[in-house]
């Protein structure tokens, strides 16, 4: 490593009991600042999402997932049989040199063997222990098992998602998941800065639910504030107008006038100067009361110039708006090309795949991909002789 480019969290070790994608997430985020991330797996497969397609396969037909690549990158593998019982014993000694683990299974079942924070902390009190669940570890649905797709739904993130006339609809992107891994990452960089000021770790208790609400202020506060549960309004916005998708003359596109300025700029955009002294649309609050009407009347003029001319008359008068993009779009375009976070990513059946990397320019520290995604065990000899200058689990 350049000596220049110092990693924000060399130094600190962390274990990650992580599965599928909340608690990988979490781990890889710490490892792309550079924490020393060593992902426990149990035999037989290890990690469920190394199982899921696509596959990148070498010369000698040797498949590795994809899927499993993007949120393992710059991580360390070990193997441990949590019935063998010295195996379970080098666990135990290993959590004891961490300075935080990450798990996400269901509440409990770490207790069963020891390794519950409340264990390990009479032996390690600088531990950071963060558990990851759907729905928190008190509580009725404590032990009820979650996936993306059950908390977008319990959550009412599914209920805004979606056509105002049709059912609702799972994001896309799952969201749940990558929320509590953000909102986890964060908590435990905050609680690493606490150790190290007065030496006591600390219990984090992350909940996917929690994180959805977390990130929904605007709903919430929206019920909060009127006492009505929010509604899918597909593109639209409940408070902003035109802040929307419409088509263009060959494809969608999007606008946001979010401001009585911006609006102006619309309405002589599409030479509908009138609409800006018209009683149904002077307030940004009365825009998006009848957004209904104003959307209609704007569409008709739309469809008449492609998405691209909207797109460079909007640029002109300083109007956001933007393409709908598939994901094959998006990577492509000059926009993201210029964040640079489009990276080669090394594979350990000596593959190569492209990948999107740490998102965030830190004045100092350029992100780095300095570990391939592991194959499972690969590093038991290597961890245990760094950590605990062991022989390698005969695993």
């Amino acid at each position: 490593m350049d000596q220049s480019n110092i990693r924000p969290l060399t130094g600190i070790r962390v274990l990650e009991f992580g599965q599928i994608a909340a608690g990988p997430y979490t781990g890889m985020l710490l490892a792309d600042l550079g924490a020393d991330v060593v992902k426990i797996e149990r035999p037989n497969g290890g990690d469920g999402m190394r199982l899921w397609p696509p596959f990148i396969y070498n010369n000698e037909n040797e498949g590795y997932s994809a899927n499993f690549s993007s949120l393992n990158r710059n991580k360390r593998s070990v193997v441990i049989d949590f019935k063998n019982r010295d195996e379970l014993q080098i666990l135990k000694k290993l959590c004891l040199e961490a300075d935080v683990i990450i798990e996400n299974f269901r509440p409990g079942v770490l207790e069963k063997f020891g390794l519950d924070y409340h264990s390990l902390a009479e032996e390690n009190a600088k531990l950071v222990y963060c558990s990851i669940s759907g729905y928190g570890q008190q509580g009725p649905y404590a032990k009820k098992g979650a996936f993306d797709v059950t908390v977008q739904a319990i959550s009412g993130l599914m209920s805004v998602t979606g056509e105002e006339e049709g059912s609702p609809v799972k994001c896309g992107v799952p969201v749940a998941d990558f929320a509590v891994g953000l909102y986890a990452a964060y908590t435990i960089a905050a609680a690493i800065h606490k150790v190290q000021k007065d030496g006591k770790g600390t219990y984090i208790d992350c909940s996917m639910l929690g994180s959805v609400l977390g990130i929904s202020a605007l709903q919430t506060s929206e019920y909060f504030g009127n006492e009505k549960a929010p509604k899918r309004l597909g593109t639209a916005h409940p408070r902003n107008a035109p802040y929307q998708g419409f088509y263009g003359s060959d494809k969608p596109f999007v606008i946001a006038a979010g401001n009585d300025k911006l609006w102006k700029e619309v309405c002589e955009a599409t030479g509908l100067e009138e609409l800006f002294i018209d009683s149904r649309f002077v307030t940004q609050t009365l825009r998006a009361k009848n957004q209904k009407e104003l959307a209609a009347i704007l569409q008709k003029v739309f469809v008449t110039k492609t998405s691209e001319a909207w797109i460079q008359e909007f640029d002109r008068r300083g109007v956001p708006s933007a393409p709908i993009h598939d994901f094959q779009e998006a990577l492509a375009s000059p926009i993201t090309q210029s964040l640079d976070v489009v990276k080669e990513l090394p594979l350990p059946n000596g593959t190569q795949l492209k990948t999107v990397g740490f998102p965030v320019k830190i004045e100092g520290y350029e992100f780095e991909i300095y570990r391939t995604p592991p194959l499972i065990g690969e590093h038991n000899e290597e961890v245990l002789q760094e950590w605990l200058e062991k022989p390698a689990i005969n695993s």
